[in-house]
């Protein structure tokens, strides 16, 4: 007489057998992010890197003709590329202390407990809810020379700006750029710096307060050494994301007046499509490329020495 495996061998046989359980599983579900990232992210790359080194026009971008180094050694020989380097750096160290300065900031006062919290930690989120395109066409407004509140508010307390002009002064330009920047994205960095404030562990910030240590001391020693990660990550993030600012800097002055609000992305999109050099537009966002990745490879060399640190 035959006998019949149960029907959960057969089960067990089957479970074992299935595609979801093999060595393959992570790759199936990895695979269309990785095409994806392939065609969208990594195949015009290499094509901006070939295009970096040839002449190539907007009007006949089909024909190109190979220059070399050409156009690097063209951007670098320009003073006015050497400005928009410093102009992109102070742009970007600011909206980073900034914005995550103040979202620290933020997210302290908001982790207490008072009435209307809730209110509060909805309400800080509408600058950064709003689109980029709406919050430089109302700082537009705001700054206007002739109806602006801003230009009102500083005439009022003596502190006007001669003229109105603030959008149209060389030397007053940038910071109302910053500003702006920095009211946009602070709100991001306080929710997460908050949500990273949850994870605080309350018995060792009340034991250190019990033995004597300050709020400056107690923060230092405990709550900082917990949001220190997440401090890191953001400051990474707004880095990049200042880098590749463009909306709002191009809304506002277009990069003026006289290329004082010029970043590399404005000069990039002005060589591309107002100049018609593609090729040198090219190299242009090449050498923000590889900035990124200074900064990313920097960020990660500090992390490691971090964790040997503590190790």
């Amino acid at each position: 007489m035959a006998v019949h495996a149960p029907p959960t061998a057969d089960r067990t046989v089957s479970r074992r057998k299935s595609p979801l359980g093999s060595r393959w599983t992570p790759y199936v579900f990895l695979g269309p992010a990785a095409v994806f990232i392939l065609l969208f992210q990594a195949v015009p790359l290499l094509q901006q890197i070939y295009m970096s080194f040839t002449r190539t026009t907007l009007l006949n971008p089909t024909r190109s003709e190979w220059v070399g180094l050409a156009n690097y050694e063209q951007i670098f020989g320009d003073p006015e590329f050497h400005r928009t380097l410093v102009t992109t750096l102070v742009y970007t160290v600011v909206c980073v202390v900034g914005s995550v300065g103040v979202g620290l900031g933020l997210a302290l006062l908001l982790n207490r407990s008072f009435r209307g919290r809730g209110f509060a930690r909805a309400l800080i989120t509408v600058p950064w809810a709003a689109p980029g395109i709406a919050v430089a066409l109302i700082a537009t407004w705001m700054l206007n020379a002739q109806y602006g509140i801003v230009n009102r508010f500083l005439n009022a307390i003596g502190l006007g700006v001669p003229g109105g002009a603030i959008l149209d002064s060389p030397q007053y330009a940038l910071p109302a750029i910053l500003v702006t920047t920095v009211w946009q994205l602070f709100p991001f960095t306080a929710v997460v710096l908050l949500s990273a404030l949850q994870a605080v562990p309350q018995d060792l910030a009340e034991a250190a307060t019990m033995d004597g240590a300050g709020r400056w001391w107690s923060f230092r020693a405990v709550t900082w050494q917990v949001i220190k990660p997440t401090v890191g990550l953001l400051a990474l993030l707004m880095t990049i994301w200042s880098i590749r600012r463009f909306e709002l800097i191009w809304l506002m002055t277009r990069g003026g007046p006289v290329g004082t609000t010029e970043t590399i992305v404005i000069d990039l999109y002005s060589q591309a499509f107002e100049s018609q050099q593609l090729g040198t537009a090219a190299a242009i966002g090449m050498v923000g490329v590889l900035i990124s990745l200074v900064v990313i490879g920097a960020s990660s060399a500090v992390a490691r020495f971090q964790e040997r640190g503590q190790g």
